[in-house]
């Protein structure tokens, strides 16, 4: 008799990004809220946003995100259980799309009062931002990164979230990195430090290669995309 193993953590986590990867490939509203996350990512730390306006933008961003996963869910679980129409489950779909409604007024609000009045004074607050919030910075373009290779998964098709498909995520993080710490170290140590970090970053790529979960193709648009993000979210800065 087979038994069926307990998914483990990786499977627990692969799955949750093969539901959002599903969503992106399935609904263009989700595609639209995706990008709308990442430009105002960016446009935060353009106009260098405090902490605590950055956290009531993520969290803004999180409700918005998750009220239309639960909606596509909820559509999904009613689509399978009446084949006809039912008035019920007509007010089930219009509340579930009423939520998507409300987050997406309030995190219209909340960016409102956050980017009120940032916009003009940008330019004196870029280089110093850059000079005294290097990891700020690192972590942003290292989560741009990842929602650039989770989007072009849902577009291509190919893969799972976490393991093979167009592009390689390890190798566009590690590149990230590289380039990452090839800005943040000061010019005394540059050259050894990003030599070295480069080095990790081939060794990553190579790995994947070998043991023939990416081809070389996909590593490569993976590190590219890495680098390429994060040498964009630092000259911008």
């Amino acid at each position: 008799m087979n038994v069926r193993r307990a998914p483990t953590v990786f499977d627990s986590f692969n799955y949750a990004a093969e539901g959002i990867i599903h969503v992106l490939r399935t609904q263009r509203n989700m595609r639209i809220h995706f990008a709308i996350a990442f430009i105002v990512i960016v446009a935060a730390l353009i106009v260098n946003v405090t902490k605590l306006e950055l956290i009531a933008l993520c969290i803004s961003i999180t409700f918005v995100l998750i009220a239309e996963m639960l909606n596509t869910g909820i559509e999904a679980a009613i689509d399978i259980a009446t084949t006809s129409f039912d008035p019920m489950a007509k007010i089930a779909k219009d509340i579930a799309a009423g939520a998507v409604l409300i987050a997406s007024v309030n995190a219209l609000v909340v960016g409102y009062f956050v980017f009120a009045g940032k916009v003009a004074d940008r330019s004196s607050h870029l280089l110093d931002r850059l000079r005294q919030a290097p990891a700020e910075i690192t972590i942003v373009a290292l989560v741009l990164t990842v929602i650039i290779v989770i989007a072009t998964k849902a577009w291509t098709g190919r893969g799972t979230p976490l393991r093979g498909g167009l592009p390689s995520g390890h190798a566009a993080i590690a590149f990230a990195a590289w380039m990452a710490a090839t800005y943040i170290v000061g010019d005394s140590h540059r050259f050894v430090v990003s030599a070295l970090t480069f080095i990790m970053a081939l060794l990553v790529a190579q790995t994947r290669v070998e043991s023939g979960i990416h081809s070389t193709l996909e590593v490569a648009y993976g590190g590219a995309i890495g680098a390429l993000v994060t040498l964009s979210v630092f000259q911008l800065l």
